[in-house]
């Protein structure tokens, strides 16, 4: 049977911003006929807003902070109880006094259900001061520099660049991957995603699918491209 997954930002949605309305119409009629999974890095209260009720109460599961917290019809199923280590914590307060990019809007490090999202430019930032971010990092590739180092010296976590600007941090395993545990060998999944490349959080769970042959991963570009992609399963 074939199973549809979803990652929400850049893939169903602008990053960090909600749904287009009529591609809302559209995906929520999709949802109806076929099996449908989102799992992202984001805590539930922010899919929601992003989403919306009806395409949280169509899917078959959400799976929230990468899988660590799960919900069906709005109900949460499991939750993981893991704690950032104080070592870690500090690690990633120096990385955020040495970077270059000044500008500073709080909440850095946000704990959420099993993982960590750690952000330079915080994630209190407007869309304007989260582009001016998006825009040094295409020079600098910052977070894919900090999250190969976070993982030399941390090899029991995992850092993985997600969104536009920050970095989800998880106990090894702990990745989108885990979200396979709830899932028959038999399935044909079909996982989209905008953050396919080896340093994204889309990768370890693109990764499985392919070498298992459980089924076709597509790396888009934003939500416009996933929609295209999905006209022909229409």
């Amino acid at each position: 049977m074939k199973k549809f997954i979803f990652d929400v930002d850049g893939t169903l949605t602008p990053s960090r911003e909600r749904i287009d309305k009529e591609f809302e119409e559209w995906f929520l009629d999709f949802c109806m006929w076929h099996d449908v999974y989102l799992v992202t890095g984001s805590d539930n209260p922010k899919t929601i807003e992003q989403v919306g009720e009806s395409i949280g109460n169509a899917c078959k599961k959400l799976y929230n902070c990468s899988g660590s917290d799960v919900y069906e019809q709005g109900k949460n199923t499991y939750t993981s109880n893991w704690e950032l280590p104080r070592e870690t914590r500090i690690w990633l307060e120096e990385m955020l006094e040495q970077s270059d990019f000044v500008l500073r809007t709080g909440l850095h490090i946000e704990e959420r259900p099993g993982m960590v999202n750690f952000s330079v430019v915080g994630r209190n930032a407007t869309m304007g001061e989260r582009k001016l971010y998006v825009e040094y990092e295409e020079g600098f590739k910052e977070r894919e520099a900090i999250a190969k180092e976070f993982e030399r010296r941390f090899p029991e976590l995992q850092a993985k660049v997600g969104g536009e600007t920050g970095i989800d941090i998880f106990p090894l395993g702990s990745d989108k991957s885990q979200i396979l545990r709830d899932f028959d060998p038999s399935d044909e999944l079909h996982f989209f995603g905008d953050a396919m490349h080896p340093a994204g959080n889309d990768y370890p769970l693109k990764k499985i699918i392919l070498d298992n042959d459980l089924g076709i991963c597509y790396n888009v570009k934003d939500y416009e491209h996933t929609w295209e992609l999905l006209k022909q399963y229409d």
